[in-house]
Order: C-alpha cells, then structure tokens, then sequence
C-alpha cells in the first residue's frame, strides 16, 4: 500500500521530515508495527504511548531497522518521515485497516461484547456457520494474549483470513479494545451484548463508564445491526436506545428445558437444540449466538443443527473426567457474576453438594474480592478459598479480602469455608472432601496454564492439576 493513500485515511495528519514530498508519499507501506522489535523494512512504526512505556522512545531503533515512516504525536529530531497526529491510537486504527485494504468490508464479521459469555458465544456462532457449510473462524480469548488484538494485529489477521476464502469471523470484543480503538476503522455486520456484572472497575473507575464503553459498539459508525440480551437490565437499555435495527432474545424463548452436567435439551422456534454444555448461562449464550446467525440470514433448522454439534470450549465449563464418582468442571468464572451464575447453575444439575475452588487475581479490581467471598459462602456446599495468579499482591492479604465478604454471611445455606493458599493443595482438598453426585468446581482460571506469582510463572492447568490430584488419591486408597 502506498504511503499516500494511508495518509489520505488518516485525519488531521501533518507531514514532517519530508524533503521531497512526492517520493516520499510513493514509498510503499507493506505493514503496520506497534513493537520495535517486529519493525523490518518497509514498515510504518506507530510511536504508541502505554501505560509503562512510550512508543516515542523506540522510534530511532525502528527507522534503523528499516522502517519507512513513523506514526507519532510530535515531531522527533530524527531523519525520517513523520505523520504528526494528535492521538497515535486513532490513527494506528485507520492506518492498519488502509495498509491492509479493509478486510472488515469483506467479511460476515460478528461482534461479541459483555463481561461474561463472549467465548462461548463466538465459538457456537462457529458451529453455527459451519452446519451453514461456511468458511468461519474465531478470534478472542483463546487466541493470543488480548481478548481483542491491537488493530495492526486485528487488521494483519482480519486479512489473513480473507485472502484464505474465509468469510465469517466471530469475534470478541473487550472494553479495553474498545476504550483504545483497537475496532475503530471497522464495521461489524452484527453486535452482540451477552451482559455486563463488575468488572474492570480498576481500568474503567466505575460500573456507568464501564457501560459507556461497551455501549459504544452499538453505534451505527460500528455495527449495522445489533443482538441484545433482554435478560439483562443494560440490555435493556441498549435495546431502548439503540440508534441500528436491534434483535432482543431472552431465556423465555426456551421451551422444555432440561439441564444436566454435560450439557442441556430444549426447544427454540419450534426445533430440539441438544447443547452439549451444561449451565443455564450457556443456553443464554446459544440464544445470543441464534439471533446473532439469524440476523446474517441463517434459518432456525441450520441454526438449530449447529447449536446440536458437539462443543468443547477451554475451561468454560469444561469436565474433567478422570474416572472420579463425582462432576469436576473448570470453568473461567472471575466475577462476581460470573461465579454466581456458576454456582447457581452447579446447584440446578446435581442431587450432591456444590463444592468450589476460587481466588482472586492480584493487581486487578481489589472491590470485587469481599463480593465474591460473599457469593461463594451463600451459594455453595463447600468453599475453599486459594490463589489465583497474586502476581505482586501478598496472596494472604487477597484470600482475607475474600474472607471480609465471607464473615458477612450467616445462615442455614452457609458454606463451610476453608482457607488454602496453595492452589493445588485447595484443589486436592476439594477432591477429598467430594462424594458420590457432588459437583466440584474450580473456577478463576480457566484455559489458563500458568500460574503467576510475584516474578514466577509455574504451569499450573486446573484441568491437568485436577486429574493429577484424584490420580493420586485413587492410588493412596
């Protein structure tokens, strides 16, 4: 892509370092670089400021590596081409999407947004669209290190995939990416809103700016059309202000419903849906899902068929089967809502017990602590309490902050509560404690495989950890 039609995209941009202005606008663009050490010839390197470091710092390391212009937000003493703009974010947004010819145009693209649910969801659109016979791929959590790439990334992927022949994407889209204009310089055919519950309050200060940021994505500059969950109270207000044509689903659509651990039947428009995940909050999740490949022009029976296909989606809800008499199911629940509907789900499909493994995150939102201490002492049999990724917190000073909203609870249904700070050992406790028709849930972690403490990064997989541990019991009986 020529240097001259990027510029062309990009607003209130002041060329600087240009001796012959011409030429330099003819030089070719064939990438978008954020990180100095990916810049190799030819590239525009995008000078970002970030919460640790500035971009600015590295630009003389990226021309000496042979880019070709840089994106900044002031004019450097070096000897290359600059575009001056006043917010390198924005621009990094504009500019990927021009050097890589828009492939959001080109694209069925499907935006997943909302505290809990995204994953799920973006992987039932994929069954979806291939009980369709589409070409369809994900893009989310379990896919790299962001929920939502950094645009040049976003953009590189998004073009990948077109010039594959794919044409569906399903993908999540996170406040953060939101909030730094990763989507910006896109559209999506179709936005999804799952629901919202606290979280993030550390980045977005408070539950209205959190909102406010997710709700950006249902303005008509972003999406076409939009899916909303009526179940929940910010859908809701979605739905009433909605400037796009807006689809509702609610769980009042569902006829028959039976629920079990591994998964549930029911009847949605007149077909059976044989959902291979349990938990009531994933059938929320296949009616997000319904709509949303409904609205792209799917009819119900494809739809149906998709949502029937067998689904395994990393640490939400997943079994854990290592012979044990008993459910053990690992899921990423790290809200307070989330671990909620969980536990209340876990309550709804087994005759046993609900027994729970949870922590919380350092250097995350510390106000959610007490709330899911409080949650898990009223919603569960058995609680232990353990670490999940201190990072630089003292583990013991997060476990009594979850301890503080333990205290809070008294009762018939409260929990036994345990305090273990050792994730495996918690683990091994819950596996001890279990009984035949109990349901053992470890929560937090998800598909993660690592385990950060202070500088350490051990691999720590609840899945694997899990079945290592009743291994062992199983061979000290």
């Amino acid at each position: 892509m020529r240097l001259a039609t990027i510029v062309a995209e990009l607003n209130d941009v002041d060329l600087v370092g240009i001796e012959n202005r011409t030429d330099a606008l003819e030089v070719d663009i064939s990438d978008v670089q954020f990180d100095s050490r990916r810049v190799e010839p030819g590239v525009l390197f995008c000078c970002v400021r970030g919460a640790i470091d500035d971009g600015h710092r590295f630009a003389l390391e990226a021309v000496k590596s042979g880019a070709s212009a840089l994106l900044v937000d002031h004019r450097l003493d070096i000897d290359a081409v600059q575009l001056v703009v006043p917010d390198v974010r924005v621009a990094m947004a504009a500019a990927s999407a021009s050097c890589f010819s828009h492939p959001a145009d080109d694209l069925l693209l499907i935006g997943v947004t909302g505290t809990n649910g995204k994953t799920t969801t973006t992987w039932m659109l994929q069954n979806i669209f291939r009980a369709a016979q589409r070409k369809v791929e994900v893009l989310g959590t379990l896919s790299g290190a962001r929920t939502t790439p950094e645009s040049p990334d976003l953009q590189r992927r998004l073009a990948q995939w077109r010039d594959d022949g794919v044409d569906v994407v399903a993908m999540e889209v996170s406040s953060h990416a939101i909030d730094q204009h990763r989507i910006d310089s896109m559209k999506f055919r179709v936005a999804v809103f799952t629901n919202l519950s606290r979280d993030h309050l550390d980045y977005h200060g408070s539950m209205e700016e959190y909102f406010e940021t997710k709700a950006r994505l249902f303005d008509s500059s972003h999406c076409d059309r939009a899916v909303v969950n009526l179940d929940s109270p910010y859908g809701r207000l979605l739905a009433d202000a909605s400037t796009v044509s807006t689809d509702g689903y609610s769980l009042d659509e569902v006829e028959q419903l039976q629920l079990s651990v591994d998964g549930s039947t029911f009847r949605w428009a007149g077909h059976d849906v044989n959902l291979s995940i349990g938990g009531t909050f994933n059938v929320s999740n296949a009616l997000a899902a319904a709509h949303a490949a409904r609205a792209l022009g799917v009819d119900d029976a494809t739809i149906t068929e998709g949502l029937s296909l067998p689904l395994v989606v990393e640490g939400r809800f997943e079994r854990v089967d290592a012979g044990q008499p008993f459910a053990i199911v690992v899921d990423y629940a790290h809200t307070p809502d989330g671990l909620e509907q969980l536990l209340k789900a876990a309550d709804d499909l087994v005759n046993g017990r609900v027994i729970v493994v949870f922590g919380c995150g350092g250097d995350r939102d510390r106000s959610k602590r007490p709330l899911m201490g409080e949650i898990a002492a009223r919603n569960a049999d058995i609680a232990i309490v353990t670490g999940d990724n201190s990072r630089s917190e003292s583990t013991d000073s997060i476990l009594e902050a979850i301890m503080e909203g333990v205290r809070r609870v008294n009762g018939p249904r409260a929990s036994t509560v345990a305090v273990e700070p050792d994730r495996r050992a918690a683990i091994a406790l819950a596996l001890r404690s279990a009984m035949d028709n109990d349901i053992v849930l470890i929560a937090g972690k998800g598909h993660e495989t690592v385990q950060i403490l202070g500088d350490s990064v051990e691999e720590f997989d609840d899945r694997v950890v899990a079945a290592e541990q009743w291994l062992a019991l199983e061979a000290q009986a």
